[in-house]
């Protein structure tokens, strides 16, 4: 029996996805755990697999097409299967949530005070598309936008970049749904405005937009009349994206040598304009020549001097001081990141009631360790890679500090996810290395060169920073010896790590050369008692300063 598969609702914030590049042809044979199709969510581009196995009999959303979440995206069952019932049933289903909605909006209409005069209702003009500011993650409630990529006037593609936005978390990308003219910004660089605020206007050129820019971008619902129009419409639109879709994917496989439009995802246009790559220099391996991701990481810039001369330039410029006996000050408008940090971390200080413990750890041995182990081919650890692995094995001897605090409950959480704080130019960030304990010196070490380089880079995913149980806060690479951190809740503990310091030290009665580094241990008294964090310091001092200890 046939099995209808719907657009899956990939991230928690997603309500619509684009086909980003059809995996599987009508039909191919599937099977369960084949990669159907790459999806743009409003995160990331991400891979979707089927829970079903057959042969794929109908495709619903071609590449290239967006879609609400829950609409009919494929069809799989057995050969030759007439599934005309299914499709004429999603047609039906498609109707009534229409009618359904249409009479929703009418009955509100009807609830409205009767003192609204229709001057304050707008009726979109047609054509015409008004863009909000959208939700680009789970913990977003306002956005700043940091970068206008288009200006009144410009015209707009489908799939082309508007501007870069400034939530919480990281700046993403906005890529346009629409095509026309840009006919109006609602928000300027550097102003700050709530999730579904009017971002901007998209429509034909000359069209006069300023009742819309009055109501800030609310639209009253059309008139009964105008719904089988809508429809009419929505018919000739789907026929014109599918026409489009097509002439898109012949385009896609010509060159940009002749000034042509480059295709290339989001995530390879954003790491080529940090990396000052010209995307017209990268050949793309994606479907029909669309530059990916790894085609821009693997391309090397022969002006590559260029960018790091230009960026020192731009810095110094930005903090420039005033000559000697003048007073000046500026203000610097907080970035979303930096009142998110604010936030989280002023509610850690001042609702957990802290206390810290500190040790000194002998590294001569892990010192040793390293060398031996970076002598390998291809093998590159690090001594923080070392302290997070002694972190991971020292939480399943003490559990009592891999908890949460909650009002009624301590949960003790059965699994072991460090994590790791970046600093970044807007603060600070701290990806999460999952399962932990269960990794190798060599796989932690390529984790966190991976999801620091993401976080660097303002690529990284809001999932890869959640579910934390316990962090690592590492300084020593700026020789601070000695400093407290801040918990990073939920989290029970925090750890802090200095530098190796070479000093004298006493062994076996003698005075000798030796090479220290000093580790802070923070901890929420809710959960963690002294003696506790003093038991868990010494497991990880034991760790650490044999590190043999950690592959046994």
């Amino acid at each position: 029996m046939a099995t209808v598969v719907n657009m899956p609702r990939l991230s928690d914030t997603m309500e619509e996805g684009v086909v980003a590049k059809w995996l599987k042809s009508v039909g191919d044979k599937i099977e369960e755990g084949d990669i159907l199709a790459e999806i743009e969510t409003d995160k990331a581009t991400m891979e979707f697999e089927s829970f079903h196995e057959g042969t794929l009999l109908h495709i619903g959303i071609q590449e290239g097409e967006t879609s609400p979440v829950d609409k009919l995206l494929a069809i799989i069952g057995e050969e030759g299967e007439d599934i005309s019932a299914l499709l004429n049933d999603n047609n039906s289903d498609e109707e009534e949530s229409e009618n359904e909605s249409e009479n929703e909006s009418s009955a509100k209409e009807n609830d409205v005070d009767d003192s609204k005069s229709d001057n304050d209702e707008t009726d979109v003009p047609e054509g015409v598309e008004v863009i909000s500011m959208p939700r680009l993650s789970d913990t977003m409630t306002d956005g700043t936008v940091a970068t206008w990529l288009k200006k009144v006037g410009d015209n707009v593609e489908e799939g082309d970049i508007l501007a870069e936005i400034e939530t919480d978390k990281a700046t993403m990308e906005f890529e346009s749904f629409y095509e026309g003219n840009l006919l109006h910004i609602g928000v300027n660089e550097g102003e700050t405005a709530p999730v579904d605020s009017l971002l901007a206007i998209i429509g034909p050129e000359g069209t006069d937009v300023t009742a819309l820019v009055k109501s800030g971008g609310n639209t009253s619902s059309k008139k009964e009349n105008s719904s089988a129009k809508k429809e009419e419409k929505k018919e000739t639109k789907k026929e014109d994206t599918s026409s489009k879709t097509s002439e898109k994917s012949e385009n896609n496989t010509t060159t940009n040598a002749n000034g042509g439009r480059i295709f290339a995802s989001p995530l390879a246009k954003k790491i080529a304009s940090d990396k000052g790559i010209n995307l017209a220099d990268v050949k793309g391996t994606g479907e029909n020549g669309r530059i990916i991701k790894k085609d821009v990481e693997n391309y090397t810039p022969s002006t590559s001097l260029k960018v790091e001369t230009s960026a020192p330039a731009a810095a110094s410029e930005a903090k420039s001081f005033v000559v000697s006996g003048e007073e000046q000050s500026e203000e610097v408008k907080n970035s979303q990141m930096r009142k998110a940090i604010a936030k989280s971390l002023g509610n850690s200080k001042f609702s957990a009631p802290d206390f810290s413990l500190n040790i000194e750890v002998d590294m001569e041995n892990a010192m040793a360790s390293r060398k031996t182990i970076n002598a390998i081919p291809d093998t590159k650890v690090s001594f923080n890679d070392m302290v997070v692995k002694a972190c991971a094995m020292a939480l399943q001897k003490h559990p009592q500090v891999n908890t949460s605090w909650s009002d009624d409950n301590t949960i003790y959480h059965r699994h072991i996810h460090v994590g790791v704080a970046v600093a970044v130019d807007d603060g600070l960030l701290v990806p999460v290395i999952k399962h932990t304990n269960e990794l190798s010196l060599t796989q932690i070490g390529s984790a966190v060169k991976d999801l620091a380089g993401k976080a660097r880079n303002k690529k990284i995913a809001p999932a890869e920073m959640q579910g934390s149980t316990f962090t690592v806060s590492n300084l020593g690479m700026f020789g601070i010896d000695n400093f407290t951190s801040i918990i990073n809740q939920p989290n029970s503990a925090i750890l802090s790590v200095g530098t190796i310091v070479e000093k004298p030290v006493v062994k076996n009665g003698q005075i000798v050369v030796g090479n220290t580094m000093k580790l802070t241990l923070t901890c929420d008294h809710r959960t963690v008692d002294g003696a506790v964090g003093a038991q868990f310091l010494q497991t990880l001092k034991t760790f650490i300063e044999n590190p043999v200890t950690m592959l046994a």
